[in-house]
């Protein structure tokens, strides 16, 4: 599956247990776990940004898990990210996490692929929300926090639902390509405290007449990508 420019903010955005100024806060993010890992791309930009953080990827696809399982090898990272090939559903392991990170399926009555790895990264067949949420609670510390990527749509169902199970969102960042484009993406974090969410916005493109495409990457943006992204 491709690498998407919402899935690079989720990873370069969500708490990884880094603490502003670059340091590391040791006592949390120690553990982190990543739901639907496709290539690996939250595990090893989690394990890039928490150089103390342990981390397990689990995923369905029998082909996305040995992507997933080549890229860590090749990584700086190899010896802290383990790839397991398993439904989230039925992975079980000795350890609560302190951060798990989600990019999961949210399709439910469009158009079908040709493409059985498709089908399952973008339909909620193979990992229904409610299941999800059962998964996190099941494997989250009490203290813990949940970070998930979706449309606005689907962000706001997932927050009902989870709220049933004990989890209340905390904070919100709502991505636009440009500001005259309504949402596309919100990331969201969950936690068990029940807490009045802070809400953020991100533009990805700003009008720049002067370039070759006419559009730009704002500096937020580059700001939060600068570590991972070549071109800045």
């Amino acid at each position: 599956m491709k690498v998407c420019t919402d899935a690079c903010v989720l990873g370069a955005y969500a708490d990884v247990g880094e603490r502003a100024g670059g340091t590391v806060n040791n006592a949390s993010g120690e553990r982190l776990l990543d739901i639907g890992t496709g290539t690996g791309l939250l595990a090893l930009m989690a394990a890039q940004r928490n150089p103390t953080a342990t981390i397990d990827a689990v995923e369905i696809d029998e082909n996305a898990f040995a992507q997933a399982t080549e890229n860590s090898a090749a990584s700086p990272f190899a010896e802290r990210v383990a790839v397991f090939h398993s439904r989230i559903q039925d992975f079980w392991s000795e350890h609560m996490y302190d951060r798990i990170l989600t990019n999961p399926p949210f399709y439910t009555n469009h158009l079908r692929s040709s493409d059985a790895a498709v089908n399952r990264a973008l339909h909620t067949d193979e990992l229904p929300f409610g299941e999800l949420v059962e998964a996190v609670v099941r494997l989250m510390k009490p203290d813990g926090q949940w970070w998930v990527l979706l449309p606005p749509y689907e962000a706001g169902k997932l927050a009902e639902l989870a709220q049933k199970f004990g989890l209340h969102p905390f904070r919100r960042l709502s991505l636009q390509h440009h500001e005259q484009k309504p949402f596309f993406r919100v990331i969201s974090g969950f936690s068990f405290v029940n807490a009045e969410p802070l809400d953020e916005t991100l533009t990805i493109y700003e009008h720049k007449p002067q370039s070759k495409s006419g559009v730009a990457y704002t500096a937020e943006f580059r700001k939060l990508l600068q570590d991972f992204y070549l071109i800045f």
